[in-house]
């Protein structure tokens, strides 16, 4: 009799509302009792895509195998665990190590090295046919597209989507209520010119809420894009933007159900256009886009000012605060952009704007104060190295992850056999292996995280002569810097300013070493002389 543990996952919202998931935890129930064993927990990831790793009841499992809480691991099928092989030889040689078992209800244990094989080759062919009905269906939904039909079950605003009935395909049919909307929101930016943020309040004295919003206000994004979408004159359009990752995620949590979370237009030659029942005129539509564009050029936080700390400075409430011109006096501030983000709604945050000039300068001089004291910058060494030397030993973390590394060479050289004998592709290999690069990569980051923690650090303390050669090269460059170069020292200095009427808490990091001193300055001189060079050309 084995201590087990449960785990399932179901990949879709509509799987987790009709509950599939709990057959999988049924057939599981079932298996550990036939087999006389005893279940002790559970873990569940409802609505996960199984081609992502990072999952919260996954990491949970993981965290947990070292603690011998069971003593194997029961789930439904593979691709519960995953839907790339890659990752479940990766999970499951990870609970083996820990003598964890992995078993699975609809897949028989691996007895030997042939059982082993055949499970690979099996969840290498499995992970080829996915791959394949993918790309059927895109092939398939493109040419319903370019028949004319609509390939969407996401209508637009104004829109209600009618699915398919017999052998009519979907369409988009106006929805009364909401059509009259439309039609106000171009009228009032199309013919009276009013801005964006004057229509979220003027819908929101009508009590005209959006189809989905957490807070039941229209926003800035949402109103432009519904300005821009041609299908309003009838002239939907399929294929025109693809799913990317993020280059600079807004939201930093650990989980997301959608890695591809921003979008970015393909090109036009690639877009595919479907006729549909039109709202609005084409000349409105004109109108509300030349609005918009004058708008823009007449906003006043288009004007250009100088913000020292601009991409730096965040308010308490941990949002970041955005330089405003003077609109009623002659000041400029930093002020917290949850104002703008709550519009209309009253704002969260009531910590008060803070004089962009005083600020800058105050904090410039702190910064030049410590680049150019010798004093000040000896006691800030002391205190880095002091709590240096307390840190966290991560010596077993070391150690784990360096094994983990030697099990993804084994696995790449397995994957790269697996080409030599013609089982797999060389295109899924040069998938595979970039999979693994990039867990290697990732790897390799933490081990050096972690050695910068123990103080096993690329740089040695620096020395009374390195401070006092540090503090003189830097006092003779920073006696007369305009903003282009006090704005490139303060990216490269500061890390971080947290902001309020009464403090300004500012972190950062000094070059450490002569090597690093030159190679920063030298770095700003090239900058600075291009800066010149383009202005000079314009």
């Amino acid at each position: 009799m084995k201590r087990i543990a449960l785990y399932a996952r179901v990949s879709s919202q509509r799987q987790e509302i009709e509950e599939t998931i709990e057959t999988q935890i049924m057939a599981v129930k079932d298996f550990v009792k036939a087999n006389n064993h005893t279940l002790i927990q559970e873990y569940r990831d409802d609505g996960w895509s199984g081609t992502i790793l990072a999952r919260p009841a996954l990491d949970q499992l993981r965290l947990d195998a070292p603690k011998r809480l069971w003593d194997a691991v029961v789930v439904y099928d593979p691709d519960r665990l995953s839907r790339k092989f890659a990752h479940q030889e990766l999970v499951i040689d990870e609970l083996q190590t820990k003598n964890i078992e992995v078993l699975f209800v609809t897949t028989p244990p691996m007895k030997n090295e042939g059982d082993k094989l055949l499970y690979g080759v099996k969840g290498l062919f499995a992970e080829y046919e996915r791959a394949r009905i993918a790309e059927r269906f895109r092939l398939g939904k493109i040419r319903k597209a370019r028949e004319g039909h609509v390939v969407t079950s996401q209508a637009p605003y104004g829109y209600a989507y009618i699915p398919k009935q017999g052998e009519k395909h979907g369409y988009f049919e106006p929805i009364s209520s909401e059509v009259r909307v439309v039609r106000d929101i171009f009228d009032w930016v199309g013919n009276k010119g009013m801005t964006i943020r004057k229509v979220i309040k003027k819908l929101q004295e009508q009590n005209i809420v959006p189809r989905k919003s957490k807070r039941g206000v229209w926003n800035n994004s949402t109103l432009t894009t519904l300005l821009r979408n041609e299908t309003y004159y009838g002239k939907a359009h399929y294929n025109k933007t693809v799913g990317i990752i993020p280059e600079h995620p807004k939201n930093l949590e650990k989980y997301k159900r959608i890695v591809r979370s921003s979008r970015k237009n393909k090109p036009e030659e690639d877009w595919i256009y479907i006729a549909c029942k039109p709202i609005i005129d084409k000349d409105i539509f004109d109108r509300a886009q030349k609005q918009l564009r004058i708008n823009f050029e007449r906003c006043v936080r288009n004007k250009k000012n100088e913000y020292l700390l601009g991409n730096l400075i965040r308010c308490t409430c941990g949002a970041t605060r955005t330089g405003e011109g003077p609109q009623h006096g002659k000041h400029l501030y930093y002020r917290c952009s949850g104002r703008v983000n709550q519009y209309p709604m009253p704002p969260t945050c009531h910590e008060m704007g803070i004089n962009a000039r005083i600020a800058d300068a105050m904090v410039w001089d702190e910064v030049r104060k410590l680049m150019t004291s010798p004093q000040l910058l000896r006691r800030q060494v002391v205190r880095y190295f002091d709590r240096k030397s307390q840190s966290v030993d991560h010596s077993e973390d070391i150690t784990s992850i360096q094994h983990d590394l030697s099990k993804l060479v084994i696995e790449q050289e397995r994957y790269t056999k697996a080409y030599g004998q013609q089982v797999i592709t060389l295109a899924q290999l040069t998938s595979y292996v970039q999979d693994i690069r990039l867990k290697r990569t990732t790897l390799e980051q933490k081990l050096v995280s972690y050695a910068q923690e123990q103080d096993q650090l690329p740089f040695a303390k620096p020395t009374e002569e390195q401070i006092q050669s540090f503090c003189q090269k830097a006092k003779a460059k920073m006696e007369l810097l305009d903003y282009e170069k006090k704005r490139f020292v303060m990216l490269k200095v500061v890390d971080n300013i947290v902001a309020s009427q009464n403090e300004v808490q500012v972190s950062g990091l000094l070059p450490a070493t002569e090597e690093d001193y030159v190679k920063f300055w030298s770095e700003s001189r090239d900058r600075w002389s291009s800066k010149c060079r383009k202005k000079h050309a314009i």
